[in-house]
């Protein structure tokens, strides 16, 4: 392939633009940010379900309080109508008197049991919306963390998106420069290995940094000037340069 040295060279410049582009394109995949953000999401999610099972249990437990608080209620209710019936004289059998009595008395202690299993169950519950709490002042805290962690990555992904932009629009300026078959050549070689043209620079290519041999430096001061040279080691197009040691 023959081109002019000087288009030649202006893939050296397309070469630094597209390593520009690859920086920036590494340094938006490997914000700290995203790190952050992607751990303490984990960890939102993760108190996120612990609060909602924390309110389950507290909402159960009520739900178990009050049930028991009934239960005292109408326990309590029944030995009241008893006591009423006993005081009022109207059981007169010794019999059913201390029938009554005994009923009474046992209501009272299955009263006391209730209300024994009232304060259990309002101790856990109290227990519950504590933890309830604390969890939610936790997922709250955790939640202006990472919102303001995601306002960092938005604000770092616009900064490298609008440099991103930028240097692509001086790359398609450069890439007009260069013929189509020789910019072609370039593009392959750059999905193939990277970097698609390296300069030679005092005898050693830029892109595997090896030094070429003398017979090979000869072969490339011999080649015409519009000759496209490629490295016998990497395979990409050689830029001859002033710098090359020719």
């Amino acid at each position: 392939m023959k081109a002019a040295p000087e288009a030649q060279k202006r893939l050296l410049d397309l070469a630094e633009l597209d390593s520009v582009v690859d920086r920036l394109a590494h340094r938006r995949r490997t914000l700290p940010e995203l790190a952050e953000i992607d751990e303490r999401s984990k960890l939102f999610a993760k108190i996120a379900t612990q609060v909602i099972e924390a309110e389950t249990e507290a909402s159960d437990l009520a739900r178990e309080q009050a049930k028991a608080e009934s239960d005292v209620d109408a326990v309590r209710a029944r030995a009241e109508r008893d006591q009423k019936r006993l005081d009022s004289g109207a059981v007169t059998s010794p019999r059913d008197l201390a029938g009554l009595q005994s009923e009474i008395a046992s209501l009272h202690k299955r009263q006391g049991d209730l209300e024994e299993v009232v304060l259990e169950i309002m101790e856990r519950k109290e227990a519950a919306d504590t933890r309830v709490t604390d969890l939610v002042a936790q997922r709250d805290e955790l939640a202006g963390v990472l919102s303001a962690a995601e306002a960092r990555r938005d604000e770092a992904l616009q900064e490298i998106d609008k440099e991103a932009g930028e240097v692509r629009a001086r790359r398609a300026t450069v890439a007009g420069d260069i013929p189509a078959d020789l910019l072609a050549l370039y593009e392959k070689l750059k999905d193939q290995y990277a970097v698609g043209a390296a300069m030679l620079r005092a005898g050693r290519c830029q892109g595997c940094k090896v030094a070429l041999s003398i017979a090979e430096m000869n072969r490339i001061k011999a080649a015409p000037h519009d000759e496209v040279l490629r490295c016998d080691e990497c395979r990409r197009i050689l830029v001859r340069t002033a710098e090359s040691g020719l």
